[in-house]
């Protein structure tokens, strides 16, 4: 059994608006603000997340909002603003609102050598009262911080990606290339990633902590899906700005699809493989589809690919889409083979589709082969509409 920290276990909460759900969510989102001499974005943050959920997303989450200053002017002005601007989310049980002190006593500002280190431990601390709270929520928590904004029906998409990954192995997936934001855990896990925080120094920054989180479990490089859900909404001030750098938004631009041979043991009537690879308007239709079928991109060389998206089914409606598939990336190709020596799991189609970042455990490491795993036989058409590729300029 995994010890709960003191600061955790002997931690005070008070609520200031809204109640628990009267049962467990699908998703908890979690955000921790605190008191700023220019202000916050928390109500534009909240705002924002509202307006880009339908009210059928809406039913499937709740969002908890953690106030970390002391101060009780201006808590009381934050509650007083929230209560007034959703009301109809707090009486509905989607929105509260709390206040907490680890160990029962309120966070001291001594003993910090820089800002920078006054700010770390502080975060460390809110993020852990946060998570410790919001453990019994839900299935999945959501971390975001007080300045983002959401991209439309978020919810939908982190539910259908939860819903693929069900059954596989993962600590944290990435819906954001922003650093705190966006990040998805189980909350089974909540309580214990929130003593890990509070085991660390002051002077670790939080964010290096949660880009290690992996390392607990048995997921070996981040899962960071391709198309970003949350953007900073505001930049931080100037004595923050120099603690948390602004992440850079990657533009991957255009697919680069390297030179590759396509291979399959599907059969179609008129449609080689290769045309689901090109970038043009062809694609690759096959009929009846089994479990254990592949389709089997084979670079020319080895290349080191950055992000790999695979669509199947029509564009317009998804008809004819592969419904339990899987994304496998191969290193080594073997000469003579269509294929390569070993393989590691990208990760499952959401809702027939694949779009994620690649990472890798070394850092010199190319790959040869792409390979999508049909993993449940249909009865029916099957369309692999493109498969696209973006790597990194090779040097001359």
């Amino acid at each position: 059994m995994q010890k709960i920290s003191p600061l955790l276990r002997r931690g005070t909460y008070t609520l200031l608006a809204g109640a628990a759900p009267l049962e467990k969510k699908l998703l908890a989102v979690g955000i921790s603000s605190v008191q700023r001499p220019h202000g916050t974005y928390l109500l534009a943050t909240l705002q924002s997340l509202f307006q880009a959920s339908s009210t059928q997303d809406l039913e499937y989450i709740v969002v908890l909002v953690y106030l970390s200053d002391p101060d009780p002017a201006w808590l009381s002005q934050t509650v007083a603003r929230i209560s007034e601007l959703f009301a109809p989310h707090i009486e509905a049980r989607k929105l509260l609102v709390v206040h907490g002190l680890p160990g029962g006593s309120p966070l001291r500002n001594e003993n910090h050598s820089s800002p920078c280190q006054l700010l770390y431990s502080r975060q460390k601390v809110d993020y852990a009262l946060l998570m410790h709270f919001a453990s019994n929520l839900s299935e999945y928590f959501l971390l975001m911080e007080d300045n983002v904004r959401c991209a439309p029906r978020f919810v939908s998409a982190i539910y259908w990606a939860t819903l693929a990954w069900k059954e596989l192995p993962w600590m944290v997936l990435e819906f954001s290339t922003l650093r705190v934001s966006g990040k998805v855990f189980h909350t089974s896990d909540l309580s214990r990633l929130a003593s890990f925080f509070l085991l660390f120094p002051k002077d670790t920054p939080t964010h290096l902590l949660l880009s290690e989180l992996r390392f607990l479990s048995v997921q070996n490089v981040p899962i960071g899906f391709g198309t970003s859900l949350f953007f900073l909404m505001g930049n931080y001030s100037e004595s923050e700005a120099a603690c948390f750098p602004v992440e850079e938004v990657e533009d991957f631009g255009e697919p680069d699809n390297p030179a590759a041979v396509v291979f399959t043991d599907m059969m179609s009537k008129k449609d080689p493989p290769q045309y689901a690879y090109v970038l043009s308007e062809d694609s690759f239709a096959t009929l009846d589809p089994l479990e254990g079928n592949y389709l089997m991109v084979v670079l020319d060389r080895p290349q080191k690919v950055t992000r790999v998206v695979v669509h199947t089914g029509s564009e317009i409606k998804g008809l004819f889409r592969l419904e339990q598939g899987q994304v496998f990336l191969g290193y080594n190709h073997l000469e003579n083979s269509k294929g390569c020596a070993h393989y590691t799991l990208l990760g499952p189609l959401v809702a027939g589709n694949l779009d994620q970042r690649v990472f890798y455990e070394d850092s010199a490491e190319e790959m040869s082969c792409i390979k999508l795993l049909v993993l449940a036989s249909q009865d029916s058409w099957l369309l692999i509409r493109e498969i696209k590729v973006w790597a990194e300029p090779e040097e001359e």
